[in-house]
């Protein structure tokens, strides 16, 4: 009976035996009761109970020292031996742990003082909201509205006037160069507006006023409005509903059409010389009221030099161009670009030539104007051969003054309003004398 009772107690304690370390592993795991947690109470209780225990690196000073000098301090440094001071009970460890901790926080705070003015400290690094001081305020709007662009519309605009065969009227001329200016700053606000991330890619726009956040969007919009509705307004009103609609018409081309023809297609080049050829029309019908052959003729002289102008720029700005996403001629087509260029400075000669013809100068202006025409046309021919940045360069010098003179010479030789009136007069009376021959 013994031998069959310790034969039964040994079978069920060997086959019990796996079940119960199963079991034990099984409360083990849910109660946590593992090594590791062990580790992660100790690594806890180091770092939130006692703080002093945590490792605190001090800041090191990047200086920049000559390599013999390293050499002469190793050697010094190698030399030096250090005193090793005996351990100390726990609570004097402890006060002298905290003294350290002082004493590295006073060293760091006389670093962060005596920092080299060409560091950066951490706040300038950081984002920060951007105040707008209104005695800035002037040149970011002048910068904002192309204020050199629009002197150049309002110029081209005065000359239109001046063209007129009408005697001159100092109001009318005074409201229709205001409201010219006041449309073109309102144009260019916008055009700025809508080309904000693609300006920051290139170099020439990069430091524009939107692109660097001196100034709001919405200060912006603002802005143009404020130019665009009393431009127009004093030119409808002021002058005559003709120039008014020009003016209205042009600020759409110049924001709707050209600015996302950019990107588009080359024939944003062709819109944009419409674009500035409109404001000397708009001189011309201010002083006249009427859309006349020699309005048309004006804006003619500025649509053809606005292509050698602007594609002798644009050949020095591919880079940038492509980089900012912009179509343009001398990039996509450079050929294309080149040869229009060098045709509309031939054109050129050909309206100085019409002028005469219009009866809106003498003679003698295509005699005057024709070295400087013939002039642009070398240079046009030679950016045409070369097509490099020399030529490019010399072209878009030379169209810078090129304009003005051509203006001036024509208005030093436009007919007066009573040589035309003297000549209608004499065609009035022999008009009078046939008609009497022919009476009986």
């Amino acid at each position: 009976l013994t031998g069959l009772f310790v034969w039964r107690l040994r079978n069920t304690g060997v086959r019990q035996i796996p079940c119960r370390f199963v079991r034990l592993y099984h409360v083990a795991n849910d109660r946590l009761i593992t090594f590791q947690y062990f580790n992660f109470l100790k690594r806890m209780y180091v770092t939130q109970c006692n703080k002093d225990l945590s490792q605190r690196a001090k800041p090191k000073s990047d200086s920049v020292v000559c390599p013999f000098h390293e050499l002469q301090q190793l050697d010094q440094e190698k030399k030096i031996v250090h005193k090793i001071s005996p351990v100390s009970p726990v609570h004097q460890s402890e006060t002298s742990s905290r003294k350290e901790l002082r004493e590295m926080k006073s060293a760091a705070e006389t670093e962060d003082s005596v920092m080299p003015v060409g560091a950066e400290s951490k706040e300038d690094r950081q984002w920060k909201e951007m105040k707008l001081r209104l005695d800035d305020l002037p040149g970011i709007l002048a910068r904002l509205s192309k204020i050199k662009l629009t002197a150049l519309v309002v110029s081209t605009a005065s000359a239109g006037f001046a063209m007129a065969p009408v005697p001159f009227e100092l109001t009318c001329f005074l409201l229709a160069s205001l409201g010219t200016g006041l449309a073109s700053c309102a144009a260019n606000s916008i055009n700025q507006f809508f080309e904000v991330p693609f300006d920051s890619n290139m170099n020439r726009t990069k430091n524009r006023p939107l692109v660097r956040g001196q100034i709001s969007p919405l200060l912006a919009v603002c802005f143009a409005a404020s130019c665009g509705i009393p431009g127009i307004a004093l030119l409808t009103l002021g002058v005559n509903p003709l120039t008014g609609a020009l003016g209205a018409f042009n600020i759409f081309l110049y924001t709707c059409c050209y600015t996302p023809l950019k990107r588009m297609s080359i024939a944003n080049t062709w819109v944009g010389a419409v674009v500035g050829a409109i404001p000397p029309i708009m001189g011309w019908t201010a002083a006249t009221g009427s859309l006349d052959a020699g309005a048309l003729l004006l804006g003619g002289i500025l649509y053809s030099w606005q292509f050698p102008h602007f594609n002798a720029l644009s050949w020095g700005l591919r880079e940038d161009y492509s980089r900012g996403g912009y179509c343009m001629m001398s990039v996509t087509h450079p050929g294309l670009c080149r040869r229009v260029a060098l045709r509309h400075c031939l054109a050129l000669i050909g309206l100085s030539t019409v002028a005469p013809v219009l009866d809106i100068t003498t003679w003698t202006f295509p005699i005057i104007s024709l070295p400087i025409n013939l002039y642009i046309s070398y240079l046009g021919f030679r950016f045409y051969r070369d097509a490099d940045r020399s030529s490019s360069r010399k072209l878009f010098f030379c169209s810078l003054w090129h304009l003005p003179m051509l203006l001036l010479v024509m208005f030093t030789c436009k007919k007066s309003v009573q040589e035309k009136e003297d000549k209608g007069n004499l065609s009035g009376e022999s008009h009078e004398t046939a008609v009497e021959i022919r009476l009986p």
